[in-house]
């Protein structure tokens, strides 16, 4: 089976910034995939890169099989890209700006089924025939998510889709992606919700500076964060003899590393010992976040 995305050894300078530096990258048909990292690290430039947007400097890139740059449009054919900015056409109602943008794919009225689907599916069907400027934000969401799969592309690229969307939407778009991954769809997802990544991909790759870090299962990943985490609150910074266990600190939140759950009782020893007051604490396993923190280096 081809992978559904392929990425060899890309390249991308704008003059002399390096956006990205030799990417290889593999994503097989079928996957929940997640690429994370921090603003900057070049997430948003691959994409547009495997959209069709912007040239490598060097490198190969492919999605299934079809090369982005010697044949566009079966490349673009295959892919569906809901960008993270709230971009559409102010002419046409939702129901119009999806059968035109099934159109620009070589799809006709044998496609209104699926259009009638997605719109019920992201809730949209009381705003079918509502322009696009007159949708509120999270409507105009729902609507660009459903015209990045108004073709049914095989491929879908979700670029940070749910940042300040309303828990419904949220709920209901993750029900419907869900119900397409299952169906054979390849979804690549990237956002900073890094519970939403560890709860529904597989497989995770983390970007930094233009490369990437860490390509592992979202399992294997979390196996590298040992023991366990103590979130502690304090009415007083913490004390020197415990920040040897820090992972990271804000303002008076502190995250302490536990390899066993028996030095809680030490740690709150010292407290005492120094008269600092615990004002809430919490024992809580490993997750994605801490990943990312330890190998990107911010949390």
């Amino acid at each position: 089976m081809i992978p559904a995305i392929q990425i060899e050894q890309v390249h991308k300078h704008y003059g002399s910034l390096q956006a990205l530096r030799g990417v290889d990258l593999t994503i097989e048909q079928g996957e929940f995939f997640a690429l994370l990292g921090p603003n900057g690290a070049g997430k948003s430039t691959l994409i547009n890169l495997l959209a069709g947007l912007l040239r490598p400097t060097s490198g190969r890139l492919s999605v299934m099989g079809f090369d982005v740059q010697a044949q566009y449009r079966d490349a673009r054919r295959a892919l569906g890209v809901v960008p993270q900015e709230l971009v559409f056409d102010p002419f046409f109602n939702v129901r119009e700006m999806l059968r035109f943008q099934a159109g620009y794919f070589g799809r006709g009225p044998e496609n209104d089924t699926w259009v009638d689907e997605i719109i019920e599916c992201l809730g949209l069907g009381d705003k079918a025939h509502t322009n696009m400027r007159r949708l509120s934000g999270g409507m105009k969401r729902r609507a660009l998510i459903a015209q990045a799969l108004a073709h049914k592309p095989p491929v879908i690229v979700l670029d940070e889709p749910t940042a300040g969307v309303d828990v419904e939407l949220r709920q209901m778009m993750w029900e419907f992606i869900k119900r397409l991954n299952r169906e054979g769809h390849t979804i690549i997802l990237t956002t900073h919700y890094l519970e939403e990544a560890e709860t529904l991909c597989s497989r995770v790759a983390m970007m930094k500076q233009g490369r990437i870090i860490a390509l592992d299962s979202t399992r294997n990943l979390l196996k590298q964060i040992p023991g366990k985490n103590l979130r502690l609150k304090l009415d007083a910074p913490l004390p020197e003899s415990l920040r040897s266990m820090l992972r990271h600190e804000e303002d008076t939140e502190y995250m302490l590393v536990l390899t066993e759950v028996t030095q809680i009782e030490q740690v709150l020893a010292i407290l005492r010992q120094a008269g600092i007051v615990v004002e809430d604490m919490q024992l809580i396993e490993a997750d994605l976040e801490d990943v990312f923190v330890d190998l990107v280096g911010q949390p």
